[in-house]
């Protein structure tokens, strides 16, 4: 366990200083970069408590973020068909470049990761990790 502990700070912690460079040149903070990423990538998830509970940023810094982000014209609140108390965070025009330039690292970074693993290596890795979820799923439907 304490292996995997390990792996996964490593993983975050590397991803981190692989952000921070672009972070500053754009001119953004990191944490609002992580916001306008994890929207841009997973749709179906576009709002503020999607964002706190996937990614797990506290509350308090995901308002804090997403407020200046809306107010810098790299998001815009919008409401949710259906649902009147829903709001939905949309990326703007303006964040495009952001997105597109954090997709390449996130692209690079995944091929530097994988350096040195043949692709058979690979799919078996990301078989075990889609079985692993599976269990995860299977674990705590157990629980409710």
């Amino acid at each position: 366990m304490k292996t995997s502990i390990k792996m996964a700070r490593n993983l975050l912690q590397a991803y981190s200083e692989r952000c921070k460079p672009l972070c500053q040149e754009m001119g953004i903070p990191q944490t609002a970069f992580d916001i306008l990423l994890f929207l841009a990538n997973n749709p179906g998830f576009d709002t503020a408590r999607d964002i706190v509970e996937t990614r797990y940023i506290k509350a308090n810094l995901v308002s804090v973020n997403v407020d200046s982000l809306v107010r810098e014209g790299y998001l815009q609140r919008e409401k949710s068909p259906g649902d009147r108390r829903k709001v939905r965070l949309v990326c703007t025009e303006k964040a495009r470049p952001i997105v597109e330039r954090g997709r390449q690292l996130q692209e690079h970074f995944t091929d530097e990761l994988f350096q040195n693993v043949d692709e058979r290596l690979k799919a078996d890795f990301f078989r075990v990790l889609s079985m692993m979820e599976t269990n995860l799923k299977t674990m705590r439907e157990g629980r409710d």
